[in-house]
């Protein structure tokens, strides 16, 4: 989960390395896009659709790695400064929270010999804090290497998808939200990470609920999703007072102030004082 723009006044990190990456074997329009599908999700459209898929990885990098190309950020390593330690790849999995672990341990159970194997152990000892120790100074390039390679690619689209894509769709259809709420729920996946605290996805929801009722409740979509927001950027203030809240403020706040709850394009954006387009 990473979690960029910690303070007001930090320069957005940028890529470190331009890695020289082919499309992976498993994008937005390979199997993942299949596994959770319309039908699974009992919904008639879904932001699993492959098109709105690949827009939602386009907003959702423009936060993490200030670009649209999310296939570009495979082999992005870098300490952002946050208390996370290393944050890396596609949606930012960190080495302070878990998700970049179960990651390397997942792929090396199926590819013993790549070279982030040796780091198995510095990476459980460091897991939760922010230390290096154990990591540098080999750790950055052995993850620029190994994302070159499709098999670990491919491994980080299914990390995305089973622990923050699918379980943010399944609890946005639930709630009976539309493609923005989708996004909404996933983005906040992403960045606040699973759980129920008062810091995680889970925990924003409850506050939300607290205050207006979900489409599925009876209640008026853009009143509830104004609601999430309203949690959601109280959370990442909380947890950080002084952090960049514009992937709420100017990204999601505008798409729905716009009424355009169904995520259509074409968009045009800010994050961290950039602005985007998707036509």
């Amino acid at each position: 989960m990473k979690r960029t723009g910690v303070l007001l006044l930090a320069v957005v990190p940028l890529l470190a390395t331009t890695a020289c990456l082919s499309v992976a074997s498993d994008d937005s329009r390979g199997p993942d896009a299949r596994r959770v599908g319309a039908g699974s999700l009992g919904a008639e459209a879904t932001l699993a659709d492959p098109a709105m898929k690949e827009l939602a990885q386009q907003i959702v990098a423009s936060a993490e790695n200030s670009t649209l190309d999310w296939r570009s950020a495979y082999g992005y390593v870098e300490d952002i400064g946050d208390g996370q330690g290393y944050t890396a790849g596609i949606i930012g999995f960190c080495t302070g929270t878990h998700d970049l672990l179960s990651l390397v341990e997942d792929y090396t159970k199926e590819y013993p010999d790549n070279v982030l194997a040796p780091y198995l152990p510095a990476l459980r000892e460091v897991d939760g804090t922010d230390s290096h120790e154990g990591l540098d100074p080999g750790f950055p390039a052995a993850w620029k290497q190994e994302s070159e390679v499709a098999a670990f690619r491919d491994a980080q689209n299914e990390k995305r998808d089973t622990g923050y894509f699918e379980p943010a769709l399944r609890l946005a259809v639930r709630d009976g939200l539309g493609m923005l709420g989708q996004f909404v729920y996933y983005d906040a996946m992403v960045y606040h990470g699973p759980g129920n605290n008062w810091f995680s996805a889970g925990g924003i929801r409850a506050a939300a609920l607290e205050k207006a009722d979900s489409p599925a409740e009876g209640g008026d979509e853009k009143a509830y999703l104004g609601a999430f927001l309203d949690a959601r950027r109280k959370a990442m203030l909380d947890r950080r007072p002084g952090v960049n809240t514009s992937r709420v403020d100017t990204a999601q706040r505008r798409f729905l102030d716009e009424g355009n709850l169904e995520l259509r394009t074409p968009l045009e954006w800010k994050v961290y004082g950039d602005t985007y387009r998707v036509p």
